[in-house]
């Protein structure tokens, strides 16, 4: 009984420090394949934006797709916003309330934030 009642709460003080040790791995390691993806559709909206002098509009889906966006029910993976200054964001809302993974063009970094632009 009290070889059981060690093994369990060993078990649990596992459980939690590996928690606790996910949870304050950089973003760059947690969230590798979507900063991935983010950043090979930054180079293709850049791309996009060199050649027609003008960011994609928010929901031209085919100019989207085009550029490498997956599409989903509710808009595309990730999300894509712009506005009227040409700044854009790319925000991956994994169907939860926020914070999300996010780029905003103007501050050039990923980050754990809320969209700045709303998407019209």
């Amino acid at each position: 009984m009290k070889k059981a009642l060690i093994i369990s709460i060993s078990v649990i003080i596992i459980f939690i420090f590996s928690f606790i040790t996910y949870w304050n791995l950089p973003i760059e390691v947690t969230r590798k394949s979507d900063i991935r993806f983010g950043n090979e559709l930054i180079q293709k909206i850049q791309d996009y934006k060199k050649t027609n002098n003008k960011l994609p509009e928010n929901h031209d889906w085919q100019t989207l797709k085009k550029l490498g966006f997956k599409m989903e029910d509710l808009g595309t993976k990730p999300l894509y916003a712009k506005d009227s200054t040409n700044t854009y964001e790319l925000s991956f809302s994994d169907g939860f309330e926020g914070p999300y993974l996010m780029w905003n063009s103007q501050e050039g970094k990923w980050t754990i934030d809320f969209p700045k632009i709303v998407s019209k």
